[in-house]
């Protein structure tokens, strides 16, 4: 099954939550700016985005999330400064964050979930398919995932979750994929149903859960605007997806890269250890440090 669609330029990141799981560095500071080494959460996803041939990314913020766009707007007085200095390369680093991609920014009001937030951007969208690349997932591998994505639904023309087998109790605080063979692929699967925050591991359709990415058609705003409130008293995107997945279809890409929980302080802690082994500036001194404190524990 083969069907020619649109190319996916669009993106949306959702960057409204609260950041609780990660308080109080979140109190002041959006935990989308959070740096693993010397660049924020949010960048990595951007330029996963860009790299996979997004053009166009509309990030949803609320309240306090000013630096969020600070970081990717202009800052006249440090490039000057930086000029000044005859620091080039510092220089052109902080002025490409401007030219990535076209960047533009909406609130969503209410924190109404997920959902909602996604909804927000329904004037952005229009008529075309999406990305959304949620603002707590930092996913790093040789090929962005958001890439893999687009490639399934520009294939098939049907909306696409990225996904990895999780542990149980991982799947119980997202959510459970129902899973079907697709005939000649490997690691592309039909998707026929999905469920938000399990109570019990009985009734796990899978320990398959979606992990940060999605490629939505745009029919899923009609949908959005009839699904009632969920799981949390919040709209779900998950029980929008899984309408979706009843009615036109949806695909699932167990995906290639390594997910970081940039909710969670194990998952800033782990992305950092990480980038900081293969960073050029750092790593051989960072891997020293390491070999150091490893004979203490």
């Amino acid at each position: 099954m083969s069907i020619t669609t649109t190319k996916v330029r669009k993106a949306v990141i959702p960057a409204a939550g609260l950041g609780t799981r990660v308080l109080p560095a979140s109190k002041a500071m959006p935990k989308e700016m959070l740096p693993i080494v010397d660049k924020p959460a949010i960048q990595y996803i951007v330029e996963e985005a860009v790299a996979s041939g997004i053009t166009e990314i509309l990030i949803i913020t609320n309240r306090g999330k000013g630096d969020i766009e600070n970081h990717f707007d202009r800052a006249p007085e440090l490039e000057s400064r930086l000029l000044e200095a005859g620091r080039q390369e510092a220089y052109d680093q902080i002025v490409s964050l401007t030219k990535m991609a076209n960047i533009c920014f909406v609130r969503q009001k209410e924190t109404k979930g997920l959902g909602h937030a996604v909804n927000c951007a329904r004037s952005f969208v229009g008529d075309e398919p999406f990305a959304i690349l949620f603002g707590d997932d930092v996913i790093l591998g040789e090929k962005p995932v958001t890439a893999q994505l687009c490639e399934a639904y520009e294939k098939y023309g049907l909306g696409v979750v990225g996904t990895k087998e999780m542990p149980a109790e991982t799947v119980m605080r997202g959510s459970s994929l129902k899973l079907a063979p697709l005939e000649g692929e490997t690691n592309i699967f039909k998707c026929t149903d999905l469920v938000e925050k399990v109570k019990r591991v009985e009734d796990l359709l899978s320990n398959y859960t979606i992990l940060g990415r999605c490629v939505c058609p745009p029919e899923i705003f009609d949908i959005l605007d009839h699904t009632p409130p969920g799981a949390g008293n919040e709209i779900q995107l998950t029980d929008a997806l899984a309408q979706l997945a009843k009615t036109k279809g949806l695909t699932a890409v167990d995906f290639e890269g390594k997910r970081y929980d940039m909710g969670n302080k194990l998952g800033i802690l782990q992305a950092t250890v990480d980038v900081a082994l293969a960073h050029p500036e750092v790593s051989e001194g960072f891997k020293a440090y390491l070999k150091e404190i490893i004979d203490k524990l």
